[in-house]
């Protein structure tokens, strides 16, 4: 199959060494999950890592690819000038989804080299060891949750038919405001949108995460539910199974890793 590894990740970039330093001992359990990550995609062996951030070029009615031939990531927004990452694009694969996605959904296209955090983040993490990997970043949209579920529907259609090895990452964080000192401000419903998130993940309950209801998302203030969709989509009828891998908030935002085994 060419789907052959798939997976929900934070973005923080205190999980960076440089910028984390002795914050990294209260992000233990999310390392630990990365580890783990970071194995079983080297096992998998991918040509392509296809990452969907919500850091990118957002449009309000269209979704962004990037296919740039070559990308490259810092960190200097966030204070560390030393660390820095490249990786080829894979303007092939990245073209064909557009050709056939012309009259079926709306996706823009875009050549930028530099990477977004979120993208940056899992990818320093996980793929480190595959020197020869392309990647294709992907922008969510400002349409609804069932779109976004359609539009992954839309692209398991090509990954299937493709000669390529994928590896789907979807990058995101879950509430923002778990705490009283969480960067955007506390909301009992944070705790409470992460918790039936999980829940229903768990379950692959998609109906349930396409119907939460839009005051308890907001409220939550997250920035991974329609990354995850699009995932959701792209897996709809594989056999998969949902592992949870760690959560935790130490900062006052959920950050969550689960990796579906296909």
């Amino acid at each position: 199959m060419p789907i052959v590894f798939s997976a929900i990740t934070p973005h923080p970039p205190i999980l960076i060494p440089a910028i984390g330093k002795e914050n990294l001992e209260r992000l233990k359990s999310t390392l630990e999950a990365f580890k783990k990550l970071k194995e079983d995609l080297y096992v998998c062996q991918p040509d392509t890592i296809f990452i969907i951030s919500p850091h990118g070029s957002i449009q309000r009615d269209s979704f962004t690819m990037n296919l740039s031939p070559e990308f490259e990531g810092n960190f200097e927004d966030f204070g560390d000038f030393a660390t820095k990452i490249n990786f080829a694009g894979n303007i092939g694969l990245a073209y064909k989804i557009r050709e056939s996605m012309e009259t079926k959904a709306p996706v823009q296209l875009m050549s930028e080299t530099l990477l977004d955090h979120g993208s940056l983040v899992p990818l320093y993490l996980l793929a480190q060891n595959l020197p020869k990997i392309k990647i294709i970043p992907l922008y969510y949209s400002g349409l609804d949750l069932r779109a976004h579920f359609k539009f992954g529907q839309l692209l398991k259609r090509e990954f299937l038919v493709s000669h390529e090895r994928v590896a789907i990452i979807a990058s995101g964080d879950l509430s923002h405001r778990l705490t009283k000192d969480a960067p955007a401000g506390y909301s009992p419903r944070g705790k409470k949108f992460d918790k039936k998130l999980i829940e229903y993940l768990k379950k692959k309950d998609v109906k349930n995460i396409i119907g939460m209801k839009h005051d308890l998302i907001y409220e939550a203030g997250e920035c991974g539910l329609k990354s995850i969709v699009i995932l959701l989509g792209i897996l709809d009828g594989i056999n998969c199974k949902p592992k949870l891998l760690s959560y935790e908030g130490p900062f006052g935002v959920g950050y969550l890793v689960m990796q579906f085994e296909m």
